[in-house]
């Protein structure tokens, strides 16, 4: 080999400044150290910091969600459950990213599968690629809530990018019949309406939770730390019988349709508990198919609507005056000419009943008995006795949007108010408040509480004293009397049970005075008369078939219902009933 001299080279002879040498060993060892900073603040004094940022890229919070807790009658009959139904979702960004990565014919098979994917949701197909077009999004809901078959279908479809979440739909097997008192809940399963609203603490629960690690697409790549379980919901059981709510219903659709009517309400209650047993509006509303539902369907009337109650008051009119002392069922009271004159007002009777015994005055209903009986009575009396029944006051109820009426302080009142008071105008009131008032009849003078949970235990409660035993008791024959003949709601009568009730027939408000054509039809009653078990409260809207009145519109209600419930109650006849099959004898020749 031939020796080089390197040091021959002029490039490599000529001297190096030592600075530059030592400025290099110190640059590299300053990056080195900064590394070395950069490596412990990351891992060490900003580790906290680092960590966080990557769990909010990767790591998610999933809800478990709660199953909401059923409803039930008092019988133990299911008004709403859950079911599971899924709910799909997709990943448009990995949608897109899963079929860039195909070949052109697997592109194509899996493009095919969406008609396939919108015919099951039910939704146009361009509505479905709307939804999938989301540009950055990683998630768009495709359809909430959908059957478990339909699910089963989309997951065989394999489609990447759409997922499904487990969620719960509620059902509801009473449908219309119980709409406005069960209520219903929203897709996210909270309740809106009805008993769903009012118990909606004890039937949501408490949703779960599990944390898990996802990739960039959305997937779930592993769990971390401990799942938390969810907490179901409650289930309620509520005072209501479903088969008489559901008879309940039918007669006052049959009624509203046979007379034409706006709407009609029915109210069920144990004379005994104060428990609700039905609670019905027509119209009404299917809560598993809300699409059209307009807000006149969702009123739930019977609770949230006051009203004039019209001649249903003569009752308590008279009730209160009894016991004030000023009158006794048989003091006569001159009715005649069949009308009143106070100040510049006219107050008329159906006709000229002449003079009426107290009796009488409820039995042929009497606006002129009625006003005179009043004028025994002061402004305040009648008022502290009108708040004790629970008008003028909200009710001890648990239901959404119960109305509190209307009963003006008695300092105000001026003369033909309280004779106006005396038979059912100047003060509004719901359909439940006159059921309740009406407690304190059938429970020999004392007012009980109105309940929509079922009782423990079914037996009476003590309630609060407004009238003595005595006088409810000459009330309820009363009732009786106007139920019966002669009076204005015979066709309140019902085979196998005595009935007593009051009809009502009143005027609508319309502007600043009364419609001439518009009225509301009442009826509100009990049975059996010596021992009553049920209350039932009527009431039809605009009925404009011919008659309005609240004895031939409202009472053939009340009596079908009443007859009805009792059975289902299981309340044996106390009216002896006459044979309808006639036996005859016929000879047999040979």
């Amino acid at each position: 080999m031939r020796n080089i001299s390197y040091t021959a080279s002029p490039l490599l002879a000529s001297k190096t400044p030592m600075w530059r040498s030592k400025f290099i060993v110190a640059a590299l060892a300053l990056a080195f150290i900064g590394l070395i900073a950069r490596a412990a603040y990351v891992q060490v004094f900003g580790n906290a910091f680092f960590q966080r940022q990557g769990e909010v890229r990767v790591v998610r919070t999933l809800e478990l969600p709660a199953s909401r807790g059923r409803i039930y009658d008092r019988n133990g009959l299911l008004l709403a459950s859950s079911v599971v139904a899924p709910s799909i979702w997709a990943d448009p960004e990995g949608l897109r990213t899963e079929l860039a990565k195909l070949q052109p014919q697997a592109r194509a098979e899996q493009q095919a599968k969406l008609p396939q994917l919108a015919k099951l949701l039910g939704m146009p197909l361009a509505e479905l690629n709307r939804k999938l077009d989301g540009g950055e999004k990683n998630f768009a809901w495709l359809k909430r809530q959908v059957d478990e078959p339909v699910a089963k279908q989309i997951a065989e479809l394999k489609i990447p990018g759409v997922y499904q979440r487990k969620e719960y739909k509620r059902k509801y097997p009473e449908g219309e019949a119980a709409a406005h008192v069960v209520g219903f809940a929203n897709v996210e399963n909270k309740g809106l309406e009805g008993a769903e609203l009012s118990f909606e603490k004890l039937l949501a629960g408490k949703p779960g939770s599990r944390r898990v690690i996802k990739d960039r697409l959305g997937r779930v790549v592993e769990s971390i730390g401990e799942d938390v379980p969810p907490f179901d919901g409650q289930d309620v059981q509520l005072s209501i019988d479903s088969k008489v709510q559901f008879f309940a219903y039918q007669k006052l659709r049959d009624a509203v349709t046979q007379h034409k009517a706006k709407s009609g309400s029915v109210v069920v209650l144990d004379a005994q508990t104060g428990e609700v047993l039905a609670l019905a509006n027509y119209p009404s509303y299917t809560p598993d198919n809300r699409r059209n539902l307009t807000g006149a369907q969702l009123r739930n009337i019977a609770v949230t609507d006051t009203f004039e109650p019209g001649s249903v008051m003569k009752p308590i009119t008279v009730a209160m005056a009894l016991e004030a002392g000023r009158v006794t069922p048989q003091t006569v009271i001159a009715t005649a000419p069949g009308s009143y004159q106070l100040n510049k007002f006219t107050i008329r009777d159906t006709h000229n009943y002449g003079s009426l015994t107290v009796e009488g005055v409820v039995q042929k209903s009497s606006n002129v008995g009625s006003l005179k009986i009043a004028q025994k009575l002061s402004p305040q009396e009648m008022w502290t006795t009108y708040n004790a029944l629970g008008y003028g006051r909200k009710p001890d109820l648990a239901f959404p949007g119960a109305a509190t009426g209307r009963v003006r302080p008695w300092k105000s009142w001026k003369p033909i108010e309280q004779a106006t008071m005396a038979y059912g105008y100047g003060l509004s009131a719901s359909l439940l408040q006159m059921a309740h008032s009406y407690t304190a009849f059938s429970h020999d003078g004392s007012i009980i509480p109105v309940t929509l949970m079922k009782s423990p235990d079914g037996t009476p409660v003590a309630g609060e004293r407004v009238f003595s035993e005595k006088n409810a008791r000459a009330v309820r024959k009363m009732l009786q009397m106007a139920a019966g003949p002669g009076g204005t709601g015979q066709r309140a009568q019902t085979l196998g049970y005595s009935v007593g009730g009051k009809s009502g027939t009143a005027r609508k408000q319309q502007g600043k005075g009364y419609a001439s054509n518009k009225y509301r039809a009442w009826f509100a009653g009990m049975a059996p008369i010596d021992q009553p078990r049920v209350i039932v409260a009527v009431m039809v809207d605009e009925p404009s078939a011919g008659t309005y009145y609240g004895g031939t519109v409202a009472a053939p209600v009340f009596s079908e219902v009443v007859q009805q419930s009792l059975r289902i109650m299981g309340v044996q006849p106390d009216v002896a009933v006459k044979p309808e099959i006639v036996a005859k004898q016929v000879e047999e020749s040979f």
